[in-house]
């Protein structure tokens, strides 16, 4: 449940943000050192994507589940990515997190979110 959750969040987060022009580079990118859920390209600047889906906000809104080590290591990911395709653009991390619950979708997006 909870990847299928995921997986749609994904879905719904890179059709959002194509609608907002973004250039969606890739999805799910694996390191050794962890994973962007979507890298993209807005304008002349690289952006790496958290993407954090729940089906309720009971506990705490989805960004909030993007604490200082998953920025930490999204940074170093983020390093990676740009090394390996020898990138020298600037860069922004963004959230984009993801509540459905009773048959709709609410979408909120973070840029610049640390």
């Amino acid at each position: 449940m909870i990847k299928i959750l995921g997986r749609k969040g994904e879905d719904i987060a890179v059709d959002f943000l194509k609608q907002k022009g973004y250039k969606i580079l890739r999805r799910n990118y694996m390191t050794p050192l962890g994973e962007a859920d979507i890298v993209a390209k807005d304008n002349k600047t690289i952006v790496f994507v958290e993407v954090k889906a729940r089906s309720s906000n009971a506990f705490c809104q989805p960004f909030e589940a993007v604490n200082h080590k998953k920025q930490e290591k999204l940074k170093k990911v983020a390093l990676y990515y740009l090394k390996q395709h020898e990138i020298e653009l600037p860069v922004r991390f963004d959230i984009v997190s993801i509540i459905s619950r009773d048959g709709k979708t609410e979408v909120n997006h973070i840029p610049e979110a640390f």
